[in-house]
């Protein structure tokens, strides 16, 4: 019996006139069969990496915020688990967190240990997954600069109350909300719309533990028509850590989420 392949990523269309991009990179749990099995994790330790790993209900958070919207944001997420691939890192040695085994392909876990063979070829699944997405993410942020003069990427993530041993800068303040920026296409009135925006939940934060945002290279660091912010939330604000169910903080944060959105 044959099976019918599922889309690897989902670019989610919102209204005509608006210019954000709400992208959803690590909300997925989702590790196709043939990925599976260049895997060296047991059924069990891969769940337990993925309760770690997994930015849960982020998707969903995206979605109610959305629903909130008067001008709909457009979604881009990712279907698939970064465990497969992480289309937010240089797939080169550009990207610092090799240092520790989590590049474009994972070799390592959260807490250090061995993911992949030591000699996988890291190739075939960044033609297949990577380069695909990032072209994809390329053309929506296109789409949104030619439809509305400007683009405006949201990255939608969230992080664990404790750090784990994986985090390069893990000894810094760990605030409910935590703000990613980027000298070049973070604005200070992007950021002062989220620090508002987020205002009611303890504590907003910058660059701490996790800094920048993602922005395609196409338009790195050269098309200021693209403005970009990370909303980085601690979990214990809105699910059971490290895996479990969300909590009433989930709405709250997407009212949030959409007042930002509406602002930009």
């Amino acid at each position: 019996m044959s099976t019918v392949a599922q889309p690897s990523f989902q670019l989610l269309p919102g209204s005509p006139g608006s210019p954000v991009l709400l992208h959803v990179p690590h909300g997925s749990r989702r590790i196709p069969e043939e990925v599976r099995g260049g895997i060296l994790l047991d059924g069990g330790a891969l769940e337990r990496e993925l309760d770690h790993i997994t930015d849960s209900h982020t998707a969903e958070l995206a979605a109610r915020a959305t629903e909130a919207c008067p001008t709909r944001p457009w979604r881009f997420v990712n279907a698939l688990s970064r465990l497969v691939v992480d289309p937010e890192r240089f797939p080169d040695d550009r990207e610092e967190m090799r240092a520790v085994g989590m590049g474009a392909v994972y070799t390592h876990t959260t807490h250090r240990e061995r993911l992949r063979t030591r000699d996988v070829d890291q190739h075939p699944l960044l033609t297949r997954y990577f380069h695909p997405y990032a072209q994809a993410m390329t053309e929506a942020v296109d789409a949104r600069i030619a439809a509305t003069g400007r683009a405006v990427i949201v990255d939608v993530h969230s992080y664990p109350s404790e750090p784990l041993p994986y985090e390069l800068h893990g000894t810094g303040p760990r605030p409910p909300i935590c703000l990613g920026t980027d000298p070049f296409h973070t604005p200070p009135e992007l950021r002062s719309l989220a620090e508002e925006a987020f205002a009611g939940f303890g504590g907003t934060g910058v660059d701490s533990p996790f800094a920048g945002t993602y922005v395609p290279l196409k338009h790195y660091g050269s098309d200021r028509r693209v403005t970009a912010l990370m909303i980085e939330i601690r979990r214990d604000t809105y699910m059971t850590e490290p895996g479990g169910p969300a909590g009433p903080g989930l709405d709250a944060l997407a009212g949030a989420l959409a007042e930002l959105v509406a602002g930009c």
